[in-house]
């Protein structure tokens, strides 16, 4: 088995599925411990990653990692409780859409919930880029590219609808 996941484009239909919980009571097994080295070890290696989401791996759970300003964070069943109404525009890349850029508008500000590796609760605030970041990462697990929320694509080939 390779000790890296392989990254699913916009070409399979996989990345559109909307991705399922993760059971609470699965988050320790060493099953699930090591999905979790194997998609950490894939972040790892994707040049100027900010984030990577399970369903990017080919694998529908709801799992995210980001680099976020302060440090890593694994969250597993995040949930976007809060949005602020202020927005930042920013331009955003995906590894499942290669050589493509575009400005998406996002709040500035969010809450998320979510359970870390241990299956422990966590709550964060987060702002600017990180909040970005994670409001890319979570649209993944429904399905939803940065392309289908780009106001205009700054590079590469890409039709906006």
């Amino acid at each position: 088995m390779p000790d890296i996941f392989r990254i699913v484009t916009y070409k399979e239909p996989s990345i559109r599925e909307r991705s399922v919980e993760v059971p609470v009571e699965k988050i320790t097994t060493q099953e699930f411990q090591d999905f979790l080295e194997k998609f950490i070890k894939t972040f790892e290696t994707q040049l100027n990653a900010a984030g990577l989401a399970s369903p990017q791996c080919g694998i529908n759970q709801r799992v995210i990692v980001a680099q976020l300003s302060k440090e890593r964070k694994i969250m597993i069943n995040p949930v976007i409780t809060k949005s602020a109404t202020a927005t930042t525009e920013t331009e955003e890349g995906c590894f499942s859409v290669p050589g493509v850029y575009g400005m998406v508008t996002r709040p500035k500000r969010i809450t998320v919930k979510f359970l870390d590796r241990h299956g422990r609760r966590a709550e964060m605030d987060l702002k600017n880029f990180d909040a970005v970041v994670t409001q890319h990462e979570v649209d993944h697990l429904d399905g939803i590219l940065f392309v289908d929320k780009a106001t205009e694509i700054t590079r590469g080939d890409w039709q906006l609808k």
